[in-house]
């Protein structure tokens, strides 16, 4: 299983709303906060399928989910090519799944923070000056090296 790509991924605007999660093959992603039909999807984009990523396994090809199926909240979905359907599934296409995953989803974070800062700044919010140091200091420590 895609294991990193866990599916009580709790996501989306509103604390304890999670969100349908689908993730397509160029690391795009579309969060879904009400049901929505597979087939809806795909009527937008043809030549392609939808896999949970739950179903998917090392060795065997990624499932379809049916058409008349509704993405569920709180799941990630892959929407990927047909050419990818009859395939098996290797360890570097579902690590190359999970980096496009987390990639996309910490994108959507940080532009979601970046804008809530951005009101919080615009609205007088207690921020940090520019150029004063941050509250806290991380340091790198190298091999064998210890605190």
């Amino acid at each position: 299983m895609m294991g990193i790509c866990s599916s009580s991924l709790m996501s989306g605007s509103k604390k304890g709303h999670p969100t349908a999660i689908l993730v397509d093959f160029q690391g795009g992603l579309q969060e879904f906060r009400h049901p929505i039909k597979a087939s809806s999807i795909l009527s937008h984009n043809k030549h392609c399928f939808i896999c949970s990523s739950d179903a998917m396994l090392v060795g065997s090809p990624a499932p379809r989910v049916a058409g008349d199926e509704e993405l569920q909240r709180g799941q990630i979905y892959f929407l990927l090519p047909d050419s990818k359907s009859h395939h098996p599934l290797s360890l570097q296409d579902l690590c190359a799944l999970a980096v496009k995953t987390s990639t996309a989803l910490n994108n959507s974070v940080t532009g979601r923070a970046a804008a809530k800062a951005s009101s919080i700044s615009n609205k007088g919010g207690i921020g940090f000056p520019a150029g004063s140091p941050m509250p806290y200091k991380y340091s790198a420590l190298e091999p064998g090296q210890r605190r």
